[in-house]
């Protein structure tokens, strides 16, 4: 069994990076940067997957794959585009290799450079919408709602599993419409989405809003975001949607003929979600013992552990338990009978109790005599006897309750973590003492947001789109402000 988790009180980024790794979701690679996705948590990944795309198609969207790679020229069409991606791409130069003259190994062949460098995509606005300048004609073209599922590659010097990786998984959503309502109301409506599973599936509670000038998507001119709170206080940004104007379209020179006759430049947006979502999911419910998954998105929501001497024995029980793995199945419930004989009972508790499986089931001799079976659920740790005859019942109203419970508690914990302060010193006392959200008035202005930053590392999360209209005074500069802001340190 692998060894015993850091707790979070004691190192929580140490317990964090243990966990991913003991817990058979991903681990680093041989490419400095990069990770492996291990099938355990790429299964999570595809609940994940399956969950969003069915969300995607039942709002209009078609999914479509584009080129990894975009000639270099594109990049540079949209100024504020490459200003915020230049310093994260990885370029590729020359396309061939060959072996060298003096038997060293293999080199770059000088004679293959390309006229052109490309980019590794770190996101697809310019392939897209130099290929939407073919698709697009007339208004009778539009809307166009696609998104892709792929990989993006960014440059980053700093790495963690699932948060913060040179290449990671994501989708990413681009729309082109005709009118300005049009692209900001598929904008508020992904953000919309995006909360939604969140909080339905990953039992997540999220803020939604929109961030600052300064925090926006290079190239938006609005980006709406789902932020979170892990258990250490600090935020994560969960989702982002962005309302791109015309932005992309001016620069890719994109016009359709209007009903009447005119020509104009389309409307666009972009969103995504990636794998920092499984980082999300493991700092939001997990605990010293390992993973706490949500049923929804649990690769296994039921494992069932014989306990039992001799073949003989096993036998009789997986006799018995068969037609309850029969029922559980037939109402789409994963589940695994572990009848391994290489591990005994205690190791497969300790495993299963590691990777986060919501509901365990024990059955041995005297649970055969008595019809009876030992259930344990993973987010409390409650064990009790249910009768045989009851189990299946009991077992759909755990997975229900697991789910709600999850999320009351997260829930139940960012809402004890948003403080409201209204002078600097106050905000700074909290930032170190507490963590969380701090709800702040600001004044607007891109000065105070960075000497804040600056000087605690804090960042104005978002601008939260229920807030309230209240008339106050900057934390900072005493500049008048009609809203508060949340603040917090952030992955």
């Amino acid at each position: 069994m692998s060894k015993k988790l850091t707790k979070r009180s004691e190192d929580y980024s140490k317990w964090y990076n243990e966990l991913v790794v003991q817990a058979d979701l991903a681990e680093n690679s041989g490419v400095r940067g990069c990770m492996v996705i291990k099938p355990y948590g790429y299964a999570i990944w595809e609940k994940m997957q399956a969950a969003l795309d069915k969300r995607f198609k039942e709002t209009g969207h078609e999914n479509a794959y584009f080129p990894i790679f975009i000639p270099k020229s594109y990049l540079s069409k949209e100024a504020s585009h490459v200003e915020g991606f230049a310093k994260e791409c990885a370029v590729v130069t020359h396309y061939r290799l060959k072996n060298a003259e003096d038997g060293s190994g293999i080199i770059v062949d000088p004679d293959a450079k390309l006229e052109e460098e490309l980019i590794v995509r770190p996101t697809s606005e310019t392939i897209i919408w130099d290929t939407y300048r073919r698709w697009i004609q007339s208004y009778r073209d539009l809307p166009i709602l696609i998104n892709q599922w792929a990989n993006v590659v960014r440059w980053e010097m700093r790495t963690r599993l699932f948060l913060r990786t040179a290449e990671f998984l994501w989708q990413e959503g681009h729309t082109a419409h005709a009118t300005e309502a049009e692209a900001i109301s598929e904008a508020k409506q992904m953000m919309e989405v995006y909360a939604e599973f969140a909080e339905e599936f990953m039992a997540m509670p999220v803020i939604k809003g929109t961030k600052t000038e300064s925090e926006r998507f290079a190239g938006a001119l609005d980006t709406y975001c789902i932020e979170a709170l892990m258990q250490d206080g600090k935020a994560l940004q969960a989702g982002t949607s962005h309302f791109l104007g015309q932005n992309f379209a001016k620069a890719f020179d994109v016009k359709f003929a209007t009903k009447e006759g005119t020509q104009e430049y389309v409307w666009a947006t972009s969103w995504g979600v990636s794998t920092r979502l499984m980082g999300a999911l493991v700092m939001t419910h997990s605990d010293d013992l390992g993973l706490v998954l949500p049923p929804k998105l649990a690769p296994i929501q039921v494992v069932i552990v014989p306990i039992y001497k001799g073949l003989e024995q096993l036998d009789l029980i997986s006799e018995r338990v068969q037609p309850l793995v029969k029922d559980l199945r037939a109402k789409g419930i994963s589940v695994k009978f572990d009848d391994r004989d290489t591990y005994k009972p205690g190791f497969k508790f300790a495993e299963y109790e590691l990777k986060g499986v919501p509901v365990r089931l024990a059955i041995g001799q005297r649970d055969m005599d008595n019809q009876t079976f030992e259930v344990a659920r993973r987010d409390t740790l409650e064990k009790e006897t249910v009768a045989a005859a009851l189990v299946l019942d009991k077992i759909e109203f755990l997975l229900e309750d697991i789910q709600q419970n999850i999320y009351k508690k997260a829930f139940d914990f960012r809402e004890n973590h948003i403080t409201e302060v209204n002078s600097y010193e106050e905000f700074k006392k909290v930032l170190e003492a507490k963590g969380g959200f701090i709800a702040a008035h600001w004044d607007g202005s891109k000065e105070t947001e960075e000497k804040v930053k600056n000087e605690t590392k804090a960042t104005i999360r978002c601008i939260p789109i229920d807030a309230v209209l209240e008339e106050g005074a900057c934390m900072v500069t005493g500049k008048p402000s009609n809203k508060r802001v949340l603040f917090a340190k952030a992955y």
